[in-house]
């Protein structure tokens, strides 16, 4: 749910530097990169995500391209639908913040999800974005790049690809050696800058991803 003020609490803005960016600026700044907010599975990361207003609005253009493409499949829709949530990232100071981003997303699958399918909805696709949900959107200092708590440690995000078709594979990534930018001579990505190769710090055995709830816990 958006909020329709700019700001929680003057005591807020003063310690997190807290202002809400209005739904109209957040479509003006995400239709510069329309084509990459209509890719469902380009990643985008919010380093200061707040509850969510950007990435709710990433999230709600990939269904809708989910949704004109697979809607006659639940099977595909489940699967790209998935694919789409796993694409995005957040980070935020503010436990608070976090948990309802976390439960904003969570609502906006599972209302457009059960407006399709109704009595067929499965649990467990809904427990696997849930899933995915508490990995990709964490409470994090995006300039330490480390968790925020009386025990900080180095931010840790999940990569999730889908391979064999209905699996999907999970590796774990330091972020800030994501961050770091070290270039290997000769490598490019498709955009045609210079791209890097990293190291997951774990892999895992691709597993279906209704069953991604289950897999890892």
């Amino acid at each position: 749910m958006e909020k329709n003020d700019q700001t929680r609490t003057r005591q807020r803005v003063s310690e997190h530097g807290e202002v809400f960016t209005s739904k109209r600026e957040v479509n003006a700044m995400l239709d510069l990169v329309k084509n990459e907010t209509e890719r469902i599975d380009s990643r985008f990361l919010e380093p200061a995500c707040g509850h969510g207003n950007f990435i709710a609005e990433i999230l709600e253009r990939k269904l809708n391209v989910v949704e004109d493409k697979y809607k006659s499949s639940q099977f595909e829709y489940e699967r790209n639908g998935i694919l789409a949530v796993s694409s995005i990232y957040g980070i935020d100071l503010l436990p608070d913040n976090i948990e309802e981003a976390r439960e904003r997303l969570l609502g906006i699958f599972t209302d457009r999800y059960s407006r399709l399918y109704k009595s067929e909805v499965k649990a467990e696709c809904l427990e696997s974005v849930r899933y995915i949900l508490e990995r990709n959107i964490i409470v994090g200092d995006a300039l330490d790049l480390t968790t925020v708590g009386d025990d900080p440690k180095p931010i840790v995000f999940s990569e999730w690809s889908l391979v064999n078709g209905s699996l999907i594979k999970r590796r774990d990534y330091i972020f800030e050696n994501l961050v770091a930018n070290i270039p290997l001579d000769g490598l490019f990505s498709d955009l045609g800058d210079q791209a890097y190769i990293h190291k997951p710090i774990e892999e895992f055995p691709a597993v279906h991803f209704l069953k991604i709830s289950h897999a890892y816990e």
